[in-house]
């Protein structure tokens, strides 16, 4: 009888054990198809990028926020603040016509564009780069985009301070450049300052929202800020 009850013991056991695996199981698989599904999602912005001539897959993100908040207009006057490797000064190009202006600053050099796209590069720190940027514009600018990420560290409370850095430096280049009722668009990361900033914001543009543009990579914090309507500090 013993021997007999620990046999059924064991093959409980056995069988819980072997339920377990499966679900183990079952979980690495739905985990598997969940990276492959964003990946897939990566590759098919990245092929079309390709496909389409774009120098990246942020191509798609500027074409989709101006396509709902028509931010570039023909001969307009557009400063993109760390455009490399120049999709967003592709983009901006084509959509300001040969009229217009598309000045691009970044450290890393950026490969010369043709038509009306004039690359600057140069640390947005530097007065010497501001001062040489101011030059090339020849005036106040319609529009300042900002793609500008830091590169992680992995550390959260650093990412997140680096980034906040990032956009308060592309606005106080934007307070710089821009034109009364002139436009702005700032990557921005969601995290505990991004309200703050956001605010900040409200009081030197007539109209700011915030958005995700479906190219943005599953998973991502990031948001844009788009503001319309700059008033400068002089403005009542």
């Amino acid at each position: 009888m013993a021997a007999h009850s620990t046999n059924q013991s064991s093959a409980r056991k056995y069988s819980i054990d072997a339920t377990v695996a499966r679900s183990h199981c079952l979980r690495r698989r739905a985990a598997d198809v969940s990276v492959a599904r964003v990946y897939q999602r990566k590759d098919r912005f990245y092929r079309r990028a390709k496909s389409a001539g774009w120098r990246s897959r942020a191509a798609f993100k500027l074409i989709e926020l101006d396509q709902r908040f028509r931010l570039l207009r023909r001969g307009d006057r557009v400063v993109d603040l760390g455009a490399w490797p120049g999709g967003w000064l592709q983009v901006a190009a084509e959509r300001v016509g040969a009229g217009g202006l598309v000045i691009g600053i970044d450290r890393t050099p950026i490969e010369p564009l043709a038509g009306p796209v004039v690359c600057v590069t140069g640390d947005l720190r530097d007065e010497a780069t501001l001062a040489m940027v101011r030059e090339r514009c020849g005036g106040p600018v319609d529009v300042v985009l900002s793609d500008m990420a830091p590169q992680l560290s992995g550390v959260r409370a650093t990412d997140e301070a680096r980034a906040a850095e990032l956009a308060a430096r592309a606005f106080a280049v934007a307070e710089l450049l821009l034109r009364p009722g002139g436009r702005l668009l700032i990557k921005l990361f969601q995290n505990d300052e991004s309200a703050r900033f956001v605010e900040q914001l409200r009081h030197r543009f007539k109209s700011v929202k915030l958005t995700r543009p479906e190219a943005t990579r599953a998973g991502s914090a990031e948001l844009y800020v788009v503001g319309e309507g700059f008033r400068s500090a002089t403005s009542p």
